[in-house]
């Protein structure tokens, strides 16, 4: 097997790759942080705030649905 100038190497793309997680990863952070927030100040029990901290996993991903939906992608 070789290895041609032009090819790009399993350690560039990895690089690349862990350097987008990263962004996106904090982006999604910052949306579970607020998300949580959110949903525990408006909980009035227990178990509302349990159902809180799930909605705040789920959250970014509807939002992202809805958005794609109404842009029509």
């Amino acid at each position: 097997m070789t290895n041609n100038d032009n090819s790009t190497s399993h350690e560039d793309i990895r690089s690349k790759c862990m350097d987008n997680k990263g962004i996106w990863g904090g982006i999604y952070g910052m949306a579970f942080i607020g998300g949580v927030v959110y949903y525990l100040q408006h909980a009035t029990t227990f178990w509302v705030a349990i159902l809180g901290i799930f909605k705040a996993l789920f959250w970014p991903a509807v939002l992202m649905y809805k958005l794609l939906e109404l842009l029509k992608m």
